[in-house]
C-alpha cells in the first residue's frame, strides 16, 4: 500500500469514528492554494476542522506531534477560506486532531487555536 492509499484508509476510519460519535460530516479533503483540511464536521453549534494524522509506530514521534506551527497556519487559512466561501463566519469553530498511533484513535479536541499561532 502506498502513502496515498494509507492516508485514504485512515481518513475513512476517522470518518466512520466521527460519525459514530455524533459528528455530521460537511466536507472532506477541502483544499486550495496552500491549504488542505482533511475533514470538516459539525456538532451542536460548532463547525470543527479535523486534521487526521497516522503513525504506525513511534519511530518518528506521535502522530499528533506532526501538526506543527506551519501545518496549523495552513489549516487556519483553509478554515477561513471555507467559512467565507460558505457564508459561515458567524459560527463557533474548533480545530481538532484525529491522531492514529499504532491503530489506536486519539481525538484531541481544541488542539490549537488561531491565537496559538499568532493570528
Amino acid at each position: 500500500m502506498n502513502k496515498r492509499e494509507v492516508g485514504k484508509k485512515y481518513e475513512k476510519l476517522s470518518l466512520d469514528y466521527l460519525k459514530n460519535n455524533g459528528i455530521k460530516i460537511m466536507d472532506t479533503n477541502y483544499y486550495g492554494k496552500g491549504f488542505e483540511i482533511d475533514i470538516i464536521g459539525k456538532k451542536d453549534d460548532k463547525i470543527i476542522f479535523f486534521e487526521v494524522k497516522y503513525r504506525k509506530n513511534k519511530k518518528f514521534g506521535y502522530a499528533e506531534e506532526s501538526v506543527d506551527y506551519r501545518k496549523q497556519k495552513r489549516i487556519l487559512k483553509g478554515a477561513m477560506n471555507y467559512l467565507i466561501k460558505n457564508n459561515l463566519q458567524n459560527n463557533y469553530i474548533r480545530f481538532d486532531i484525529i491522531a492514529i498511533n499504532n491503530n489506536k484513535i486519539n481525538w484531541i479536541k481544541d488542539a490549537f487555536w488561531g491565537d496559538d499561532i499568532g493570528l
